[in-house]
């Protein structure tokens, strides 16, 4: 295995990997890990967030795991590009079921990368790891790839972290950042942006008419520290009546973690090149979990699925379009009903998959 800080060469490795024991929690310092046949040891990517080093356990379940697995039967050996590998559950369940497999896992945060580096460790030289966005991709091979995945949001421990400032439910700084080590926080936002830009944000994220009073709500209680206090301000805003089933600070922290992360974006960015990159035969599935995200992916795939034509679809095609890729299935698969029981964060997940047909 080997361990890539952002896209640098796989030679270097500039920070220093420690380690937690989710039996003992005590701190290492530094961890072990198999790499071309004998055991080395890596700096860590980890850093400080707030004055605390993150030492909790990574344990996340997969979502939609085992059709990620069907989904990945047909496709050749070679390379599968793991973009957002968290705590390497997908991964690993790849490589378990698909010895002509290898995976190059990305992402930004240093504690999955962390957990994944131990729980891929055994399948040795078949994988890499790499610090950086999913937004560069297309920087970490320039072999064909046999497939990609995308597990999108935000997972279930970074959630569960209260220091990390993703939910209300702990008082923490108020900071969502997937690289905790550099970027805009969530606490900048709220403190910063005018109201007419938080009116927006919110917009975008489902909030309707009930944004403006929201970022007024939050403007009028500059400054805010704490993930509690930016909660209480948006919980005060929301008429009774009109809360929704759940915190009505949800989808505030929604928007403020999807803008600081550029998530969207990244999507954007990323989901092309994903598809231009696979070999003929290879696959490419994204598991979302907001309508955002499902949206950006839908468009994307329906344009790959038709060349970009332009043509009225009651017309034959004259625009010259070429389609390289067809999907899989049509529409979006969601967690069965006993997945979701043993994994409540699992009931927004939507899977679409499509795959390459032709070269260029």
């Amino acid at each position: 295995m080997t361990l890539q800080t952002e896209l640098k060469p796989r030679t270097e490795v500039h920070d220093r990997w420690t380690m937690c024991s989710s039996s003992t929690g005590a701190v290492e310092d530094h961890s072990t890990l198999f790499h071309a046949g004998r055991w080395v040891s890596y700096p860590s990517l980890l850093k400080p967030v707030g004055g605390l080093q993150m030492v909790h356990s990574f344990e996340h379940i997969p979502v939609l795991r085992d059709e990620v697995v069907a989904l990945f039967a047909a496709v050749p050996d070679g390379v599968v590009i793991d973009a957002t590998v968290g705590g390497g559950g997908h991964a690993a369940a790849l490589l378990a079921a698909y010895p002509g497999l290898r995976v190059i896992g990305l992402d930004r945060d240093p504690a999955a990368l962390e957990a994944a580096a131990v729980r891929l460790a055994p399948f040795g030289e078949r994988v890499d790891l790499v610090h950086a966005p999913f937004s560069g991709l297309a920087d970490v091979t320039m072999e064909p790839l046999s497939g990609v995945l995308f597990d999108l949001g935000v997972s279930s421990p970074q959630i569960d972290w209260g220091e990390r400032g993703f939910s209300f439910r702990s008082d923490a700084p108020i900071d969502m950042r997937f690289d905790p080590s550099t970027g805009t926080t969530a606490g900048q936002l709220a403190n910063e942006l005018p109201e007419a830009a938080l009116t927006a944000l919110f917009r975008e994220n489902g909030e309707g008419r009930l944004s403006s009073r929201i970022a007024r709500a939050v403007v009028a209680a500059r400054p805010l520290t704490s993930t509690v206090q930016l909660a209480d301000a948006v919980a005060a805003a929301v008429p009774a009546a009109l809360r929704r089933r759940g915190h009505p600070a949800t989808r505030v922290f929604q928007a403020l973690r999807i803008a600081v992360n550029d998530e969207l974006g990244q999507l954007e960015t990323a989901l092309p090149v994903a598809l231009d990159r696979l070999a003929v035969g290879g696959r490419c599935a994204v598991i979302s979990y907001h309508s955002g995200e499902d949206r950006l992916t839908k468009a994307i795939f329906a344009r790959a699925t038709t060349g970009g034509c332009t043509c009225p679809p009651q017309l034959p095609c004259v625009c010259g379009a070429v389609a390289r890729h067809q999907l899989v299935f049509r529409g979006s698969r969601r967690p069965a009903a006993a997945e979701i029981a043993g994994n409540r964060r699992a009931q927004s997940a939507r899977l679409r998959a499509i795959v390459r047909t032709a070269v260029d």
